[in-house]
């Protein structure tokens, strides 16, 4: 028994290096959830056997797959054939619901059913954490605490309310139901469409378009434009002009030489688009209008907003991309520590490694292939771990 008790409370400083019990945390959570209107009856059902975080949570959250797969790998996995199959068949089974939600939102029923199908395959799989585990976990961990603490007394404030029940589940990161809404996007969103008092994420179609639907609607969704498309560049091409950070009309795009996918012309329009290459000059290239921000609105990443944004042009009747795909070894998180701390002894700043390639990253990535004489794309890739060996 003291071993079991040691062994726990040496994984659980190691994981978690927070100076506090996690005891006196939960005491911390129930002042502040008191404070904010939660009842007694509430925390007591919903902290009841909550005794201690969970490592393994902590262990998802640090290899999530925006972090270590590149385009192609993260992209073929999430667009499959039967991931296509599923959507149309969703798309089909559902059109009235969908058809509902689109029209007062103003947000297209296929764009509504690839989030489904990126977040949980069309409802198949919507997590089996417990969701007060999972935010107490993540909210315990010091990386995030303000954000999951947040978090957390949100969920305690939709149960206290009823809207979703004591017992609810989800992903390991504390997210819930079809489309995988954290609890201030229930608050914020969330849409009790058959108006039975709840806001069921789980069961209830009606509520789960709905909610997605007016969240995207929310965000700016404008209706009718689309998303981006596919680029082709043309070589000698300057790389600094891609990124989110760099926006130009796609008549000036035009002129620069820029292309559709296809290798036909971009069509003549004042539209402000930024150009993005998520596997540098060797990988496709994306020209995105501000329908893209919005998807990143749902998830800051640029696969998962691709992906989405790929699939729901899918599910509409799109082809496949005119690129080929490139099959490219993928980096581990510490493979990235090791390009950043290799970046800063030559002198170029990546700031503190944290294995996750962010615009100073890639911004270094960017100085140092220029300096060498390669295409200074800012691509974190294999071909650059491999120049830094």
């Amino acid at each position: 028994m003291f071993l079991r008790f040691f062994c726990l409370v040496f994984l659980t400083t190691s994981v978690f290096a927070n100076s506090q019990s996690f005891e006196d945390f939960l005491d911390q959570v129930r002042k502040s959830a008191t404070e904010q209107g939660v009842s007694k009856a509430t925390l007591d059902k919903a902290f009841l056997g909550l005794v201690e975080p969970k490592p393994e949570i902590i262990d998802s959250d640090k290899s999530q797959a925006e972090f270590t797969q590149n385009f192609w790998r993260y992209v073929n996995k999430r667009v499959s054939k039967t991931r296509l199959n599923n959507g149309n068949d969703t798309l089909n089974q559902n059109a009235t619901l969908l058809n509902k939600a689109s029209q007062k939102y103003g947000v297209p029923a296929h764009l509504i059913v690839a989030f489904m199908g990126l977040e949980s395959n069309y409802g198949n799989y919507m997590g089996n954490e417990r969701l007060i585990q999972s935010l107490a976990t993540l909210a315990y961990d010091p990386r995030r605490s303000k954000f999951f603490t947040r978090e957390l007394i949100a969920a305690l404030k939709l149960m206290d309310k009823k809207t979703i029940p004591i017992d609810a589940t989800g992903s390991w990161a504390g997210a819930m139901g079809a489309v995988q809404f954290m609890p201030t996007n229930v608050i914020a969103y969330g849409v009790d469409a058959n108006n039975d008092g709840k806001v069921d994420l789980w069961n209830n179609k009606e509520d789960i378009y709905a909610s997605a639907a007016n969240f995207l609607s929310e965000l700016g969704w404008k209706k009718g434009e689309k998303w981006g498309r596919e680029a082709l560049i043309p070589k000698n091409f300057d790389y600094r002009l891609t990124g989110l950070n760099v926006e130009k009309t796609v008549n000036e795009w035009a002129a620069l030489g820029v292309l559709k996918g296809n290798r036909s012309a971009l069509p003549k329009s004042n539209f402000k688009a930024s150009l993005i290459v998520p596997m540098g000059h060797k990988g496709p290239a994306f020209l995105v209008y501000r329908n893209f921000e919005v998807i990143m609105g749902w998830n800051r990443s640029i696969l998962y907003a691709l992906s989405v944004a790929y699939l729901s042009d899918r599910l509409n009747g799109a082809g496949r991309l005119s690129a080929k795909p490139l099959d490219e070894p993928l980096l581990s998180r510490e493979d990235v520590m090791q390009i950043q701390n290799t970046l800063n002894l030559l002198g170029y700043d990546t700031g503190t490694p944290d294995g996750m390639a962010g615009p100073k990253t890639r911004q270094a990535t960017r100085k140092f292939q220029s300096d060498i004489g390669f295409v200074a794309d800012g691509y974190v890739g294999y071909e650059l771990f491999q120049q830094l060996q």
